[in-house]
């Protein structure tokens, strides 16, 4: 077997030549405390080489330089991966990495008030120690111990092959440039922002030209910013101004960066992918979207463009789009053009922070990194990369999983070793179908058998092939099943580095021997004529008018006629349950909201659902893109969404998983949900927002005085016993922490009973990206359930917790498979309630992942599960060395089947417990301010 990954002596360099670096660099690297200083001066390097007996050094040889080249001769330009100082002569605005904001955050991610437990609360990685002797040998598929494979000569991007030609700019399968959006009638509103506020922009009606030779900077950010929007460093976050900034076909040339808003969608035409065009003298962000609080920017997407870097000098360290970003956010169908010039600074995608979220469907050539990120968690899917230096230069994280991978004639296909060995800074990634190509190093990683912390830089292989990747033996192999870390099986932790038995994957789950996965669908190839209006079909969407009626009504018409739904920007008052029959195929324009108001959910002993995908045994496909479930005010008997459809096999599919059409792809295989949110207060028209929910952590709340105002739903979402065949991408089950639109972000409580709850008989279900926060009795709860497939979910458990406790204001339903709590959690006298920094009963609090009965065949594949508060209060989750916010998080009962790589825990005690007995505790499995395990089966 052949080493793919060289894992002895490979590492980061550990600090920039001082004599290069920028004033504000020093001054904060002098500042910082050593636990940080790896985090702020990791981020420029690239790989070096080092002998296992020297100390690591800061002048050897470097990717990114020509043979023989020094590192800093004086006409070679600084090896930044963030803008220079010339670029912020007074320092580095907030977010940019190496600012006195600090390292990415190991806080909470939301409501990061200075009164809430700010985020930038402890660097990525907590306690370290000192760095011991490097295990002997390596994973299969890569370099001998010790060994670090050259560059080719003169080159700085792998073995010789080159990249396919570039993109042209059309990819329309008719030969033409004509999209759908450009014609439609825009009606879209926006109820709570200014009279008059404009939803959809068109680029060109703001002065752009697109001919490649015009400077269209002013404009873009002139089409992106009107109309008195939430804007980066003047506003936190608001719901208030969504904007669709449209790119038609074109090539935009900008000069300085498009500055991206809060809440907005940029869209290219699909089928004429528009050239975002940087001009010579670029030396940032082509397009920025820092300026807010990385763990609280939610709501927005970029697709359908070419960024072109080329005619920036290579030298310059320049990129295509700064995305810290957390989640209901997605980048897709983006194409970066790099320079693979010797010495290339360029990049594609820089992200330094954030609680993401999804990124699927990207292609980059040439750069120093295409992707350079670091963030609590993401779901990446289908990249594709040739000829950068390093493909993938993992900064930080907590878990990522990649998949769909394709890496070509790179020098480094991912590299993770980020930190000193003593700090090592990424916690977990996960790599499964995959491949890498003509590329040295496919992973290089900076684990070892003293390396610190002591679970962090784990990392799980599954059905991964590596083509020409160096090794003693030439040809392709493909890796089943192999991983580096903590595992228990279920009992451990045993220390793991090598080959294991993959997953044995149903076959429903699979399209070509891969997990099933679809492109999020833009109806590319429909004409205008194929969508139905629901404001042109009498629907208003002023956050007021009653639009049951008239919004079912269009429902049903759209498919009876064999339309397309789209749903104008708008916030729709609904009454009653909004039935989606199969064969419905819904678009929306900026996330309109469908909210739930009135009687009909008020009694949570008869719960109602509020949107209804099919109704119980019907079969059929449906496909939704973009759109937020919500409720005003006091609904406990809302379910938001029901899902009900037993859809088709994968097979039946169009090819490569793409709708791309209205009729003649007839509408067969899973159904699919993408950026369909489900957000429970928290903004304006909710009645959920401070004014009605304030926290209070000073008194405890005994039962029958929970606030009846704040008890906003039963559920979020029921995949029932009937359904079959459903792909989730990117939804986010949210009940607001925080108020949106509160400029201090300040904390709420509000009751939202339960999270996602699948009882699915039969599946499959694929779930990627998906996230569920602060529900009352769980976040994910699986019942009898086979065939499902959950690619790096994320959890968070309720704030306020435990006062109330779990066991209010929901009775336990033995119907709904409800969990009961130890007996103390439902009696105040239980809870030994002092004050707001009292220690609580910590068996209290609601579930991240509960997995039950035996027909359960559950495959997970990266799980954050966290917990970061106790009655509001942050100080129980000071990192991975003292967890103390929630004694369980993870339960699996009554002989379910569960296999889990990567999973990634924050103030929990037990990490996993099989029927009430722990069998991962947290501190056994130290990865900084995470705990973490690599792999958990269940026998």
């Amino acid at each position: 077997m052949r080493p793919i990954i060289s894992l002895a002596c490979l590492s980061l360099a550990s600090a920039i030549d001082p004599a290069h670096q920028p004033a504000w660099v020093k001054s904060v690297v002098a500042s910082a405390s050593s636990a940080y200083a790896p985090w702020l001066t990791d981020i420029p390097n690239a790989l070096v080489k080092r002998q296992c007996d020297e100390p690591e050094h800061v002048g050897g040889p470097r990717h990114g330089l020509a043979p023989g080249q020094a590192p800093y001769a004086t006409a070679q330009p600084q090896p930044f991966a963030v803008s220079p100082e010339s670029q912020y002569p007074n320092g580095p605005p907030a977010n940019v990495p190496g600012s006195s904001s600090g390292p990415p955050n190991g806080g909470p991610p939301h409501g990061g008030s200075p009164n809430n437990g700010p985020a930038g609360a402890a660097p990525p990685n907590g306690v370290v120690s000192p760095y011991g002797p490097p295990t002997n040998g390596g994973p299969p598929g890569g370099p001998p111990p010790g060994q670090f494979p050259p560059l080719s000569p003169g080159s700085v991007t792998g073995p010789p092959g080159g990249h396919p030609p570039f993109p042209t700019p059309s990819n329309s399968t008719n030969g033409t440039c004509y999209f759908w959006l450009e014609d439609i009638q825009h009606q879209g509103i926006a109820p709570y922002a200014p009279e008059g506020y404009q939803v959809f922009r068109n680029v060109k009606d703001f002065g752009a030209v697109g001919d490649g030779v015009t400077d269209d900077t002013a404009a873009i950010n002139l089409a992106i910013s009107t109309g008195d929007r939430c804007g980066p460093g003047t506003c936190n976050s608001s719901t208030t101004t969504p904007a669709t900034v449209y790119f038609p076909a074109g090539e935009y040339l900008v000069s300085s960066s498009i500055k991206n808003f809060y809440d907005t969608q940029i869209i290219g035409n699909p089928n004429c992918l528009p050239v975002i065009k940087a001009s010579a003298n670029m030396t940032s962000w082509v397009i920025d979207s820092s300026g807010f609080g990385a763990t609280n920017t939610f709501f927005r997407q970029i697709e359908n463009l070419i960024l072109d870097l080329t005619a920036v000098p290579p030298e310059v360290p320049v990129t295509g789009i700064f995305w810290p970003t957390a989640q209901a956010t997605r980048l897709q169908n983006l194409v970066f053009k790099l320079s693979d010039a010797p010495g290339t600074q360029h990049q594609g995608v820089f992200i330094s922070e954030g609680s993401g979220g999804i990124i699927n469907d990207l292609v980059a050539y040439g750069g120093l990194y295409a992707f350079n990120w670091g963030n609590q968690q993401f779901t990446m899917s289908n990249l594709t990369v040739y000829n950068a230096v390093t493909a993938i230069n993992q900064i930080w994280d907590w878990g990522f999983s990649y998949s769909y991978l394709s890496i070509n004639n790179c020098s480094v296909g991912l590299n993770m070793s980020s930190g000193a060995p003593s700090a090592l800074s990424v916690g977990q990634v996960l790599i499964f179908d995959s491949t890498f190509t003509n590329t040295p190093i496919g992973i290089a990683y900076g684990r070892s058998n003293s390396s610190q912390p002591p679970a962090a830089n784990a990392l799980a292989i599954e059905n991964v092939q590596f083509n020409n990747v160096l090794s003693i033996v030439e040809g392709s192999t493909t890796v089943a099943g192999w991983a580096a870390g903590h595992a228990y099986t279920p009992n451990g932790p045993n220390v793991i580095e090598g080959p294991i038995t993959p997953n044995n994957r149903p076959g429903s789950l699979l399209l070509n021997g891969r997990y099933y996965r679809s492109a999020k669908t833009d109806f590319a190839s429909a004409p205008a004529s194929a969508f139905l209006s629901v404001r042109s079909a009498g629907a208003i969407g002023d956050g007021s008018t009653d639009d049951t009626a008239a919004f079912q009504a269009v429902v049903n018409s759209a498919v009876s006629q064999s339309k397309i739904l789209y749903i104008d920007a708008g916030v729709y008052v609904l009454t009653k349950t909004l039935y989606i029959p199969a064969g419905a195929r819904i678009t929306g324009e900026a996330y309109p909201t469908l909210l739930a108001t009135g009687s009909f959910f008020a009694d949570m002993s008869t719960p109602q659902p509020f949107i209804q995908i099919g109704k119980p045994g019907e079969t059929g496909t449906v496909l939704w893109a973009d759109a937020m479930i919500s409720g005003r005010g006091a609904l406990p008997g809302a379910i938001f969404v029901e899902y009900n459809l037993a859809s088709s096999s994968p097979s039946a599919a169009p090819a490569g998983g793409t709708w791309t059409d209205y009729g003649s792809q007839s509408l067969t295989g899973p159904s699919s949900l993408w950026d369909v949110h489900v957000r429970i207060g928290g903004f304006a028209g909710s009645d959920l927002q401070i004014n009605n929910c304030p926290v209070d952590k000073t008194t405890a709340i005994p039962p029958g005085t929970v606030p009846e105002q704040c008890i906003a739903g039963f559920m979020s979402m029921h995949i029932t016993s009937s359904a079959a065949n459903l792909e989730l991408s990117a939804n986010w089950l949210w009940t607001a922490d925080h108020d949106i639109e509160d400029p201090d972000l300040r904390q709420i409580t509000i009751f939202n009973g339960r999270g996602l709850y699948v009882d699915s008989a039969a599946g499959p279900l694929w779930l990627w990206g998906t996230a569920v926060e602060h529900h009352v009795l769980y976040e994910y709860q699986v019942s009898d359930t086979a065939q499902i497939f959950m690619g790096e979910i994320q959890t968070e458990t309720a704030y306020y917790q435990p006062n109330p406790p779990a066991t209010l204001p929901f009775t336990a339903l033995p119907q709904w498979n409800d969990p009961v709590f130890p007996e103390y959690c439902y009696t105040i006298e239980g809870r030994n309630f002092t004050g707001p920094n009292t220690t609580f009963n910590n068996a209290c609090d609601g579930w991240g992942l509960r997995v039950l009965g035996a027909e359960s065949d559950v495959l997970v594949y990266g799980a954050g599960l966290y917990s970061f508060f106790a009655n509001n209060n942050v100080s129980c989750a000071p990192g991975g060395t003292n967890p103390g916010c929630q004694d369980g998080i993870f339960s699996v009962e009554g002989g379910a089947s569960v296999s889990v790589y990567g999973l990634n825990t924050v103030g929990v005690r037990s990490m996993a417990e099989i029927d009430g007995t722990s069998v991962i505790t947290a501190t056994d499995n130290v990865a900084g301010f995470t705990n973490a395990v690599v792999l958990f089966r269940t026998g």
